[in-house]
């Protein structure tokens, strides 16, 4: 009974402390997207600059008294004003939008449209979402395993021609992914002409399922292969930094002078102890699938979450920005939560509840 009661107080205080730190991050976001209020005044100049570009093609109004022009024109302000809620100061809608942000109540985008025309945050975010899970899924599933397998193999075999060649290609990560993709765009599509320049389906889009797959298909390789580039070479050599550490460690010395194999070697002794890091890195890679890449999705119009976001924030639209970050935020700390749960089950290293003792 102690044990389990100090599993739940622990499990209790991490959840607690989880959600206090998404709804600091989701309000400091609120703050960040509206610019402290700043935006208020950006949007209320805006709107009387489209109230008079109105009012200066309707030639019955310009003939009115300047007074009751004026009156007009206020009048108009104002609904506009209210219709996107800028008469209530900006303090009280902040916390509103925390409020909202938290219940998933995403509301209405001020500006942003989804396809079908619609102005629900929602909406807009279902649309756009799988188009970036696709392309960042793939990529990032891809360079994750790829570089977990060639670093242990390069482990077993340290200072072969092979492993300096990596170690060699590693500062090229240090290069963007959409700086790669508009070297592949000028290569394969502009002088090559063998892929497309961008999107993600032909112009206009089969109508048959397994032609518009392919054409699908071939509108992402060029950005996985832009991420791939970016990314293989620095994850080869931190996973491959990370093995030969462990691998050096006198428990594996000891285990080869008992003459285990290497691949027993490798699945109990290396691969076992460095489980959770392993857990952790893919956990946080799915957790950033969602988000998108802004610049990447934007150099090769790819329309994911990232161009979303990219739109938002140039168009001003808080709700839709919000609504990003919150869904992020929010699979952040439940991802958090489950690491540190996976953690006691997976690493005995790993203490639980109170007195630094661990539950039997």
């Amino acid at each position: 009974m102690d044990n389990l009661r100090r599993i739940g107080k622990y499990t209790l205080l991490r959840g607690v402390l989880i959600v206090i730190t998404v709804a600091i991050g989701v309000y400091l976001t609120v703050i960040i997207a509206t610019m402290g209020g700043y935006m208020d005044k950006i949007m209320a100049s805006q709107i009387r600059e489209q109230v008079g570009t109105i009012l200066q093609g309707n030639e019955e109004l310009r003939k009115l008294p300047p007074a009751e022009l004026k009156l007009i024109i206020d009048q108009m302000v104002e609904q506009r004003m209210r219709e996107y809620n800028l008469h209530t100061p900006w303090i009280v809608r902040s916390f509103r939008y925390l409020a909202n942000a938290l219940t998933l109540n995403l509301g209405m985008a001020e500006k942003v449209y989804s396809d079908s025309g619609s102005r629900q945050v929602r909406l807009i975010l279902t649309e756009r979402l799988p188009a970036t899970l696709l392309l960042m899924v793939t990529a990032n599933l891809i360079v994750f395993f790829s570089a977990l397998f060639t670093a242990l193999v390069l482990s077993r075999h340290y200072g072969s021609p092979l492993d300096r060649a990596v170690v060699a290609l590693s500062p090229t990560s240090a290069a963007p992914a959409w700086f790669y993709g508009i070297f592949l765009i000028l290569i394969f599509a502009s002088v090559l002409r063998v892929l497309p320049y961008g999107g993600m389906v032909s112009i206009p889009p089969p109508k048959e399922p397994l032609a518009y797959a392919l054409s699908v298909l071939k509108h992402l390789v060029l950005p996985v292969s832009a991420w791939f580039l970016a990314g293989i070479f620095s994850s080869v050599y931190y996973w491959r930094t990370f093995f030969l550490i462990y691998s050096s460690e006198d428990y594996v010395e000891m285990a080869k002078a008992k003459g285990l194999s290497s691949r027993a070697i490798e699945r109990r002794y290396i691969l076992r102890p460095t489980l959770p890091p392993i857990i952790t890195s893919f956990g946080l890679m799915l957790i950033t699938t969602w988000m998108g890449a802004i610049i990447l999705e934007n150099v090769f119009t790819w329309p994911g979450l990232g161009r979303l976001l990219q739109m938002a924030i140039n168009l001003y639209d808080a709700p839709v920005i919000v609504g990003e970050v919150v869904i992020y935020a929010y699979l952040l700390g439940i991802t958090v939560f489950l690491l540190d749960i996976a953690y006691a089950a997976l690493d005995p290293r790993v203490k639980l509840g109170a007195g630094g003792r661990r539950p039997a």
